[in-house]
């Protein structure tokens, strides 16, 4: 295995650093930083878990140059002498696992909301950010100078503090990104106008950087290549003034693309985008600069890198929410031990939602170690647990990994014929297909740890009083609610999960009666297959969020499909081939529907609550047994569980 990823595997040295192989752990926020901006005890740990998984290079996340670019209050900082102690300590954790690291070095500008609120906000132009509509303050020729300076000294402070590069983040909307852009740059002097302006200002603090660390120190810049937004700049449009970096002192061209406000979440690609797929800007910039150019672009698979390594496209390639799926997908592709890589499905409740939502610091979806790390039990339990797991969705199979894991004796009972639960259901709609090999792996991982598996197995009250378990998870999960409306019952009215489970065939004229997000990847489905949908929903908005990556691509697709989406809307009576809603006081009749699927949400299953109490045995109630939910809290809830044994 080794041998065919060769080109992944090779050293390379960049000035004056080698690094071992041509894997870099991408930036990527945490929001696990103190409210001060120095470095937690939790970040130390996050460090060290990643390190340990031997990426040639890690670089962090943002660290702030100055205190008026922070896009988070708990976002690092460089801007004063007393974050040097707390980065030393990252940097020390790195070498001790034999890893280079890299300080990328960041400035909001106007893509701070905690900026724009405290009304220190500054930017190329007055111009309101995509995201935050609210303008910042144009900048002055001083405030100029004093950020070219404030990446200088940052760099220095770097450093000084161990580490072995520093990047300058010149993407994703961020201030360098605005001076760059004709959206946010609308300036008539030396900085505005023609992109040899535009760019200045990067040349600049790249000339500033380089004269503090001086010759010998490697210094690479993450550009967005490709703005990808209507009106903004292009990969032509930035060829030229890519060997003007190189000559200001950038050593690496890190060729990302995209902006916060870029349609789709580009920069957190969901599933509809291929791995990889974004090496074309690498290759791009390779064309026109002799200095080694990081791709990036949801990687997930080692081969795939060394593909791309190999002929030339790029010399690195960023994998970012790999790492956090499976710190240790470099060794296992190492000793051939690729079954056992838990590869990301590009969800993005764990790492991108959570943290734009504001829930909290980092997690994983499927990988519940991920930003936990200073809580999770790495050692057996002290006391071995007889547990039972009823339910084998994502809930329940996490628990019962767990628990074994930790040495525990698990029997996990399902009773359909497969595990996955509504998961597994769910991954027969479009782009989806992932979840269902996830599901697949993390089977064969809990059979691994020991784990008995029983499907077509309903567990009963008498079954619980005759074996009396030691613990039971009840992991039994949701059912659908259906509502009460006359014609509920007619044979052409189906759930949602009957058509994704290829029990009921999709109609030719469908109506979905609820626009969330099994209503609209069920409408994905059903168009898929040649169907014409109506989706009518109560709420006045849809539920899907539109700036999430997924929900974006979802409501896209079913536009572009042509389906009708009534909002504000109810169903008041089901006919045999008409449907009768209600929208702000008025009916009208929809027809022809051949088809009613129902897809009104879930109600946690009271399935042994009572019988587990009654019998007197522990138990823990997690997922949608316990509140309906995604896929984080079914997983979260599941370690949990098993943790706390």
């Amino acid at each position: 295995m080794t041998e065919r990823l060769a080109s992944l595997f090779s050293p390379i040295t960049i000035n004056t650093m080698t690094l071992s192989n041509r894997a870099v752990m991408a930036p990527m926020g945490t929001n696990l930083g103190n409210p001060d901006s120095t470095v937690s005890e939790a970040s130390i740990a996050y460090l060290k878990r990643h390190a340990q998984g031997r990426p040639g290079l890690i670089i962090t996340e943002v660290i702030g140059v100055h205190q008026n670019g922070l896009a988070i209050d708990t976002q690092l900082g460089l801007f004063d002498d007393r974050f040097i102690p707390g980065l030393r300590k990252l940097t020390e954790q790195a070498h001790e696992e034999g890893c280079r690291i890299a300080a990328q070095l960041h400035h909001a500008g106007r893509e701070s909301f905690f900026s724009l609120a405290a009304g220190t906000a500054i930017g190329p132009s007055a111009v309101p950010s995509l995201i935050y509509r609210t303008p910042p303050r144009e900048m002055t020729a001083d405030d100029i100078g004093e950020i070219i300076a404030a990446f200088g000294d940052a760099a220095g402070r770097a450093r000084e503090a161990g580490f072995d590069a520093v990047e300058v983040h010149g993407a994703h909307g961020y201030l360098l990104t605005q001076f760059l852009s004709p959206l946010a740059n609308q300036r008539t002097d030396a900085y505005g106008g023609p992109m040899e302006n535009r760019s200045r200002f990067i040349v600049e603090i790249l000339e500033a950087v380089r004269k503090r660390v001086g010759p010998d120190f490697p210094l690479s810049l993450r550009l967005s290549l490709d703005e990808s937004i209507k009106g903004g700049y292009s990969v032509d449009d930035i060829q030229p003034v890519l060997p003007s970096f190189v000559k200001a002192g950038a050593d690496i061209i890190h060729a990302s693309f995209g902006t916060h406000g870029s349609p789709a979440g580009i920069t957190s690609a969901p599933a509809e985008y291929e791995p990889g797929f974004n090496a074309r800007l690498a290759r791009k910039a390779k064309d026109v600069v002799a200095v080694p150019v990081i791709a990036v672009g949801r990687f997930t698979d080692p081969a795939l890198a060394d593909e791309v390594i190999g002929r030339g496209d790029a010399d690195l390639v960023a994998f970012g929410r790999q790492f956090l799926a499976d710190p240790d997908f470099l060794i296992k592709s190492r000793e051939n031990r690729t079954g056992d890589i838990c590869t990301c499905i590009a969800c993005n409740q764990g790492c991108i939602e959570r943290l734009m939502l504001g829930e909290g610091s980092v997690r994983c979806a499927l990988n519940p170690e991920t930003g936990q790390e200073l809580s999770y039990p790495s050692h057996p339990a002290r006391e071995k647990r007889t547990l039972w797991v009823i339910g084998a969705g994502p809930g329940g199979l996490t628990a019962a990994h767990e628990a074994a894991r930790l040495g525990h004796h698990v029997t996990l009972f399902e009773k359909e014929p497969f595990p996955g639960g509504l998961v597994r259901t769910g991954s027969r709609a479009p782009f989806k297909e992932l979840h269902g090999r996830w599901i697949e792996w993390l089977v064969e991982q809990a059979k691994g740890k020991g784990v008995e598996i029983r499907t077509a197995t309903s567990v009963t009250g008498d079954m619980l009083r005759e074996h009396r378990p030691g613990m039971v998870i009840l992991a039994c999960g949701g059912e659908p609610i259906i509502p009460v409306i006359p014609g509920i019952d007619r044979e052409h009215v189906c759930t949602a999960l009957q058509v994704l489970e290829g029990e009921t065939a999709p109609g030719k004229n469908v109506l979905i009666i609820g626009g969330g997000q099994t209503g609209m990847e069920t409408a994905d489905y059903c168009i898929e297959r040649g169907a014409r949908v109506i989706i009518v929903e109560v709420l006045k908005r849809s539920p899907v969020l539109k700036f999430t990556s997924h929900g974006y691509m979802l409501h896209k697709r079913l536009r572009d499909a042509g389906c009708t989406m009534l909002f504000g809307t109810s169903v008041a009576d089901i006919g045999n081939d008409s449907v009768t809603v209600v929208s702000d006081g008025a009916e009208s009749v929809l027809s022809p529907v051949d088809q009613v699927i129902v897809a009104t949400g879930l109600r946690p299953r009271e399935y042994l609550k009572k019988a587990l109490v009654d019998a007197g045995i522990p138990h823990v109630v997690i997922g949608d047994a316990r509140k309906i939910g995604r896929i984080i809290e079914a997983t979260g809830d599941g370690a949990r569980a098993a943790w706390e044994l």
